[in-house]
């Protein structure tokens, strides 16, 4: 952890949203101040157990920027810079320093570069840092869809022989799907269009709304369940339909929503994850029950412990996780917009449906195929 020294000046909350009732702005600086002590030197956010993969890492990155620590942000994307693989792909396990872990590389971890460089440029407007960016994520981008299968799914890793694995995952392929829609946007603003990356978003939107046959079985996880929706493939009707077929299954009232379907464990990030779905479908005032429901993670310090086993009582892990604090900036972030208090940023949740030339997500019977499963 970093020494208080190095830790930023807190921004200004006026600059911070906040979530009326639940968590005002310097509680979210806070939050992302307890982010920023486990900074590295080089610039990583890792695990608690001292890993890095870039997924997680990018997500802190964006929460530190939502809290006003722009340097930290700033040194984040520098490490993600630096440790960019030639194919445009990150390690799945580095640690500080440099020292890979483990060779295999995941398309959704490279593909969310997207993400954190065009929330960066909406939150700051710097256009010289996006221009600067710009060779990552599109180098990221191409790895990505170069795992892309005809039918438009995503192969979700690459071994570290360089063959693909044999299976896509949902969850994985929605959040990318909400990368390309990123990474388009980006293109787009810095003319630097890419129509490939287009036909590559509509085919994996396809996949996801309509082609549950595609991905492996991980239904017992929460995020499969949800993450359709987050990520923007499926929204309206469709969404609505999907959050409620699931939601006896992984909701625990008052508590928030469980990791996996068949363990008494809820966690924060998911719980946030779910927030932000619901508020892209319209829901808030479900989305905000839920976020303040999980406020009880909530540490001294500001940061989140990453979940609660309410069998026996007890936090599950027994850990502090930069990525479960970055969940709730960002959903704190996209709460706060109906208010006017977020950030610019926040729209990248609520409107990843939007774009001409993207899949429009609507009744999978509309194109002719049976509902994703």
């Amino acid at each position: 952890m970093l020494p208080p020294e190095r830790l930023a000046s807190p921004a200004t909350a006026g600059t911070v949203p906040a979530v009326t009732g639940i968590l005002t702005a310097d509680q979210l600086i806070a939050t992302g101040q307890a982010i920023a002590a486990d900074q590295q030197a080089d610039g990583s956010i890792g695990w608690p157990d001292g890993h890095v993969d870039a997924w997680n890492h990018v997500e802190c990155a964006m929460a530190l920027s939502v809290c006003g620590l722009r340097s930290e942000a700033r040194r984040a994307y520098a490490w993600l810079a630096g440790a960019q693989q030639p194919d445009g792909s990150w390690p799945v396990q580095a640690a500080c320093g440099g020292v890979v872990d483990e060779w295999t590389t995941e398309s959704n971890h490279a593909a969310y570069s997207a993400v954190g460089v065009w929330h960066e440029l909406l939150v700051t407007g710097d256009e010289d840092f996006a221009a600067q960016m710009w060779p990552v994520v599109r180098a990221a981008i191409e790895f990505a869809i170069g795992l892309q299968t005809p039918r438009g799914e995503i192969i979700w890793r690459r071994h570290e022989d360089g063959t693909p694995d044999s299976y896509a995952l949902l969850t994985g392929n929605s959040s990318m799907y909400h990368s390309l829609r990123c990474a388009i946007a980006l293109a787009e603003r810095l003319a630097e269009p890419q129509p490939h990356w287009e036909l590559a978003a509509t085919l994996l939107g396809h996949a996801v709304a309509c082609h549950g046959e595609a991905f492996a079985d991980k239904s017992r996880f929460s995020m499969d369940w949800y993450y359709p929706v987050l990520g923007g493939p499926v929204r309206g009707t469709a969404g609505e339909r999907l959050l409620k077929a699931g939601w006896d299954t992984f909701v625990v009232p008052g508590l928030g929503v469980r990791c996996v379907s068949d363990e008494p464990w809820v966690t924060g990030a998911e719980t946030c994850e779910l927030a932000i779905a619901l508020a892209a479908l319209g829901h808030r005032d479900q989305a905000m029950e839920l976020f303040e429901q999980i406020q009880f993670l909530r540490a001294e310090d500001g940061s989140y412990w990453t979940g609660w086993q309410f069998a026996n009582s007890k936090h599950f892990p027994h850990e502090q996780s930069t990525w479960t604090s970055a969940a709730v900036v960002l959903a704190a972030d996209v709460l706060a917009a109906a208010g006017r208090t977020s950030t610019g940023a926040a729209a990248i949740f609520l409107d990843a449906a939007a774009g001409p030339g993207v899949w429009q997500p609507s009744d999978p019977a509309a194109c002719g195929c049976p509902p994703a499963s």
